[in-house]
Formats: structure tokens, sequence, C-alpha cells
């Protein structure tokens, strides 16, 4: 059996996108957080962990390869944990802004917990989840 990690734990997720204003406005009212900004780079802290988004551009300038993951090419799902998703769910429809197309409106999953789903503005697929009682 190969080395085995003593502790693996997911501390960093990042969206790359071309529309970095856009989506850094779209994550600042879905989150209700405020974002630290430094350019190109919009960092929220979700504790335990850090989402962010990057502009594709500038991830290519500093990576120095336009090899990395597109924005919105799928296969990925963001799922922030919440303490009441139907509450989440009327504050986001509340915010017509947004404009936000809930494919899957606040529903109690097999698994227990109850969910909301929908995309952000690249494409890409999150949920909003409060765990099973």
């Amino acid at each position: 059996m190969g080395h085995q990690l003593k502790m693996a734990k997911l501390t960093y997720a990042c969206v790359l996108t071309q529309q970095i204003d856009r989506l850094a406005s779209f994550y600042q009212d879905v989150l209700d957080l405020a974002p630290r900004r430094d350019g190109a780079y919009v960092e929220f802290s979700t504790e335990p962990g850090i989402f962010c988004l990057w502009a594709l551009d500038a991830y290519v300038e500093i990576a120095g390869s336009n090899e990395g993951p597109q924005p919105g090419a799928g296969g990925i799902m963001l799922e922030f944990q919440v303490d009441n998703v139907d509450m989440e769910f009327a504050r986001l429809k509340a915010l017509s802004r947004l404009s936000i197309e809930f494919i899957i409106p606040p529903t109690t999953m097999a698994w227990g917990n109850r969910s909301v789903y929908f995309r952000d503005p690249d494409g890409n697929l999150l949920s909003l989840f409060s765990p099973r009682a």
C-alpha cells in the first residue's frame, strides 16, 4: 500500500473566470461576505477554508501557460453549508439583480441534507445546503 496522508483537508478552492468583477459581485451577494481583493484576485474567508476567484488572464500570466482550467467548463460543483437553506433561498430570490435561475429549489435530499442548486454567471454549479438535523 502506498503512502497515506495523515491529514488531507480541502482548505482552498479557486474559480478561474473571464468575468472577475461580475463573479466577485455575485459571490459577495450569494455568500453575504465581504471579500478581500487584490487586483485580479478576490478571496472570501469561508471558515475553515478559503474560496477565491482569479481572473483567467492574470492566472495565465503568472502561471506562464494557458493550459490551466477553462472557466465554466463543468465537472465541478461548489457546495456551501448554511444554517437555513430556506431563508437563504428567500434572500437570494429577493436579490433580483442577480437573476439566479434555480435548478432545484430547496429540497430535502435522499441523504438528509436540505439543498438548493443554481449556477453562477459562468455556469458553475452551486449548492447551498443545511445538514440534516
